[in-house]
């Protein structure tokens, strides 16, 4: 069942690769495989916003740090981004609290030595949550369900309904295309994290 809308709330969809960032009241969805969504929110300036990202490549060695990876460049891309906007609209980085959700069994399959997308996206938010010392609030992370995440930025309530192995079908292929598309260019040539789009909110 299909979570109803608020009335006083309006919604916004986040696709893989974009984020979103309001300083008014609204309902921000995303839909969740090995991908991860960071919701972030500064409760004093009401600054709130969410990101949803997939890092670049399949599988990353267990004992090597994620900032000498790719994981770590685009994880850290999309993050830094995602606070930037929200900076950019009055928040501060010192009173940012975060929740986060995804990194579940979609693509790929963990061996020995090395981890798998679900396992790097993990352990990246993890670590960067502790390295910035962004108070965490609650995650949801991991499992072989997909989600859907509703976060309401007037409250930072969040709100995570499961997905079905069944239904995984359509989720599973679109991040594998993003994987295997990895990141694409601009014609200036810089560099676009999977089709990144700036949506901020006023």
């Amino acid at each position: 069942m299909a979570y109803p809308t608020p009335a006083h709330l309006k919604r916004f969809d986040v696709q893989p690769g974009e984020r979103f960032v309001s300083k008014d009241p609204a309902l921000i969805v995303t839909l969740l495989g090995s991908c991860v969504a960071a919701c972030l929110y500064d409760e004093t300036a009401k600054v709130a916003g969410i990101n949803h990202f997939l890092l670049a490549a399949p599988r990353y060695a267990k004992a090597m740090p994620l900032s000498q990876t790719d994981a770590g460049r685009y994880g850290i891309n999309a993050m830094e981004l995602l606070i930037n906007d929200m900076v950019h609209l009055g928040a501060d980085r010192r009173r940012l609290k975060a929740k986060v959700f995804g990194g579940a069994t979609v693509i790929g399959k963990a061996t020995d030595n090395f981890l798998c997308v679900h396992e790097v996206n993990q352990r990246f938010i993890r670590e960067y949550i502790s390295t910035e010392r962004i108070p965490l609030v609650s995650e949801d992370l991991g499992g072989d369900r997909g989600r859907v995440v509703y976060f309401h930025t007037d409250t930072y309530k969040v709100l995570r309904r499961f997905i079905p192995r069944s239904e995984l079908g359509s989720i599973e292929e679109n991040e594998h295309d993003l994987w295997k598309a990895k990141s694409l260019k601009t014609d200036e040539g810089g560099i676009v994290l999977f089709g990144l789009d700036d949506r901020a909110g006023t």
